[in-house]
This record gives C-alpha cells, structure tokens and sequence, in this order.
C-alpha cells in the first residue's frame, strides 16, 4: 500500500545541502528536544564508529547495534517514501555503560586515554523527520516523522544469537511549536522481536506501510472540536492522581493511564504557564490544547517509556472527548 501524500508548496519546503563526502545533510526544523529526561544528543556516527557492541555471554555474539536499527529505518523510510525529503536523524541516548580495554584494568580512572575507555549506552531513541509531509492543525504545523527506540535492558544478553531482540518503532507526527511526538496505536510497534537485522527492516516495513496517517490526523483535528471547563480539568486532574493509588481490582476496570505524578504535575503547571496550550481566559481548555500538554509532560519520561506514553496520550484524550460529546462515561470525568 503506498501513501497519497500532504505536501507542502514548493517555496516552503526545507533545502538540503550535499556534503563533499556525499553525505547528505540538512539542519533539523526544531530547535528543542524531543526527550529531555536524562539524554544526551549523539551524532549517528559517533554510534558507528566509537560505541561498542553488546554481546550474548554465551557464544559472544553481537546484537543488532544501534547504528544497525538507525540505518534499516532509513533505508524502509526511503523505500515507502521515495522521492520525499527525510532528515539526517536525531538521536538521543541514556544510561551509559562506560568499560576499559584490558590492557588498562589497573589503571585509576582519571589515568584512562580515550583509547583505553569503552562506551555504549543502553537505551537510544531517534527521530527520521520527513518535513514535505505536512498538516496544521490548530495553528500547529505536523510533519510526518518515523522512529524508534532501542533499550538492551529489554534483552536478555545472558542468552546466545538467535534469541529474540526488542525493538520500538513508530511513525507519527511531530508538533513543531514544541517538538511534541503525536502517536497512534496504529502507528506504533511497541516490541517487534527479532533475531536478524533483515528481520527487523521487515517488521518496519510493514508498520509503515499499513500506518494510516490521514486518519491520524483526522481524529487528531477533532480533538479540538471539544473542550472541557476549568472545574472539569480540576476533577480530571485530580482522578488522575488517584488512579495510580486505586486498589488493583479497581484499576482494572478503568482506562490506564501511564502518567505519573511528575507528569501530571507538569499537565498542571502548563495549563497556567505553556505558551501554546494554555487555558483559554475563561478557564476552558480544548482537548487538542490538553492532549499536547500531556504529550509535552512526556518529555521528562525515560527513553524506554516514551512511546507507551505517548500512545496512550492520544487514547486518553479520545477517551475524554467520548465522555464530552456523551457517547461513552468515563471515570476520569463528568
């Protein structure tokens, strides 16, 4: 299935540079971060060419590196969409496993030459922006952007090749008032196993080849179509923060949330202070305003939470907006 496309006219499209190594190049059209919690910014060839590999400890046979799952995105990205602009990756990482080479085992750490030092880091995220696939909605410009994350905590290294390796991707849209990540269950592979980096650009293939982006942002531009009152946003916050404490039998029967304390803070603080989603003066906020403060909360999430996270923003936010229009109840809100 290949996707009809939303393009942008001629003269606003982002240009490109092409480098005298042949690497194509392209400064990112946002200037903040899609993850903040504890990231750092890495370049994919640092990934390449100073990060190690892990291991199984049986047969001492590599995983698919990060760089690897980066390059088979690419190359499925380019392949769907032919001809469309995609964007050097942006690609921030977490918990990192610092060693040393043998021959340095007896050396004080503030002795080791960068030579001597070995790195990798346990969990990557990264983002391939497509920027001449693009919508607005409410004001804010979407573009079409496909990812994923790798986080080795979720394999089991104590095992040998062949053993199933857990990988994250997604394809969705990427606010760009304020880097927020739109994601759609349809749009998101929470752990594709494989064993094979063949394997693992199938499984990106077929998400996105089957990812239905008009329907993304249709249901997306109806979010603010509905608001709700400031009494209501007091009673949704607060049933928020109960449900994490509620006894298991109860949580059950509810719509999980995954947001926690800290997030929720923020959903709260925002709702006064964020300059793009804020209440409106008369106290009301629009579910589209809500759904981005939360996705905007989102950022101080671990990289291995991230994408649940933001998949499970948007059903929450259509939760909310079938309890508004009363065509279902909802125990977050009246």
């Amino acid at each position: 299935m290949r996707h009809s496309l939303i393009r942008v006219t001629p003269h606003s499209e982002p240009r490109l540079t092409i480098s005298n190594n042949n690497e194509t190049e392209a400064t990112t059209s946002v200037s903040s971060s899609f993850i903040e919690a504890n990231t750092l910014s890495i370049a994919l060839s640092e990934l390449h060419q100073d990060h190690i590999i892990p291991v199984y400890v049986k047969d001492n046979e590599p995983l698919i590196s990060q760089a690897d799952f980066i390059q088979a995105t690419q190359e499925a990205a380019s392949t769907i969409f032919r001809g469309e602009q995609i964007l050097p990756p942006q690609i921030r990482c977490s918990h990192p496993i610092k060693g040393r080479i043998p021959e340095a085992k007896d050396k004080s750490a503030n002795q080791l030459l960068d030579w001597e030092r070995t790195l990798y880091y346990e969990r990557m995220m990264f983002l391939l922006e497509i920027p001449s696939v693009v919508n607005t909605i409410d004001g804010n410009q979407l573009t079409l952007t496909i990812g994923g994350v790798k986080a080795y905590n979720l394999d089991n290294l104590y095992n040998k090749k062949g053993a199933a390796e857990h990988f994250k991707v997604f394809i969705g849209f990427n606010n760009l008032v304020c880097t927020n990540l739109c994601v759609r269950t349809d749009g998101y592979l929470a752990d594709l196993k494989v064993s094979h980096v063949d394997q693992l650009q199938s499984g990106i293939h077929r998400l996105l080849n089957f990812y239905d982006q008009h329907q993304h942002l249709k249901q997306m531009q109806t979010l603010t179509e509905h608001s709700i009152t400031e009494q209501q946003f007091a009673q949704l916050l607060g049933r928020c923060r109960m449900y994490q404490h509620l006894p298991s039998e109860e949580k059950k029967q509810i719509p999980p949330l995954l947001y926690g304390d800290s997030q929720l803070t923020a959903v709260c603080r925002d709702y006064y202070k964020d300059p793009n989603f804020c209440k409106q003066e008369d106290g009301n906020i629009s579910l589209w305003r809500l759904y981005n403060l939360l996705t905007g909360a989102n950022k101080s999430t671990y990289i291995d939470q991230f994408l649940d996270r933001s998949a499970n923003a948007l059903d929450f936010a259509f939760q909310i907006q079938g309890a508004v229009q009363g065509h279902a109840s909802s125990w977050y809100i009246s």
